[in-house]
């Protein structure tokens, strides 16, 4: 099996996978899938993830077409480097390989570019054309038009509060923060149109290769807001060379006032996530995040 061949037979990969007639070689693949490196009888490699058996449950319905539906999606704005989606089947998704390479000042400063370029495509509405998932988790991407606070809260903190709360994974106290906090939303300003986000940009999600390019993947894409994915860049560690990727997106498309206050505001969606998927591990960083959000919109007020 050639490159060619598997473009024109996708759905013959999971036989030559069971028969063993491709070289498969395990990597990384994330908390959710197994993941393996695909060499070709040309020599070409893809990278293919599948659904894990030690999950216990059947593939969700739409999964790997959801994250092959936002791949293409934020490929064909043309600007930011997005592996080619070879294969997308029910229960196997195959990209174009992207060779792994360091992180350096310069592939930083070009992500925060091409990452501000496609904000820059814009979205429809926010949410998207198709379900959605982040993680193991269905998302809502029902088409919605505004304003964007409203939506955040309605589709992207409070499913998952309720998720967190049903878990027992959040105490009392954060509870009321989050829920102080969707309440007042609309005084920490910032509402934008939907940009074209990646939806799940924290530092795992961004690849640099040996092209010294940033890549994206792993996506839970739809129309957001961009302050979102930088917002998420900045947790668990931050991303290599942070300042730059910031810096370099600044100066290509200016940041809204305030957008340094919002940033616990954007990373509480994907904390809440975290509580929902692994439980109360992460419970003091969703309190931390809502108190800190709450401190902004105690400023915003102040400054009106």
């Amino acid at each position: 099996m050639d490159l060619a061949y598997l473009r024109a037979h996708p759905e013959h990969l999971p036989t030559f996978l069971t028969h063993q007639r491709i070289r498969e070689t395990p990597v990384s693949g994330g908390d959710i899938c197994a993941a393996s490196r695909l060499t070709l009888d040309d020599g070409h490699s893809v990278f293919a993830k599948t659904w894990p058996e030690s999950a216990g449950r059947p593939v969700p319905e739409g999964f790997f077409a959801a994250e092959a539906a936002g791949l293409r999606w934020l490929r064909g704005a043309g600007a930011v480097g997005v592996p080619e989606v070879v294969v997308a089947l029910p229960g196997l998704l195959a990209l174009d390989w992207v060779e792994p390479g360091e992180p350096t000042p310069e592939a930083a400063e070009r992500f925060g570019r091409e990452l501000a370029a496609l904000h820059r495509a814009g979205a429809p509405a926010f949410g998207a054309e198709w379900p959605g998932f982040i993680g193991a988790l269905a998302q809502d991407n029902t088409p919605d038009p505004g304003p964007w606070s409203d939506w955040f809260a309605r589709r992207r903190l409070m499913p998952y509060l309720r998720l967190s709360v049903d878990d027992r994974a959040l105490g009392q106290p954060e509870i009321r923060l989050v829920e102080e906090l969707v309440d007042r939303i609309g005084e920490l300003g910032g509402d934008e149109p939907p940009a074209r986000t990646h939806g799940d940009l924290w530092p795992g999600n961004l690849l640099w290769g040996a092209d010294d390019r940033g890549w994206l993947i792993d996506p839970a894409a739809h129309g957001g807001h961009r302050e979102t994915d930088l917002a998420q860049l900045t947790l668990f560690g931050g991303a290599s060379h942070l300042d730059r990727i910031l810096a370099a997106y600044d100066e290509t498309w200016p940041l809204a006032d305030g957008w340094r206050e919002r940033v616990p505001l954007h990373q509480l969606h994907l904390l809440l996530v975290h509580t929902a998927l692994f439980g109360s591990a992460y419970r003091d960083a969703v309190g931390a995040a809502a108190r800190a959000a709450l401190r902004g919109a105690g400023r915003a007020t102040v400054d009106r």
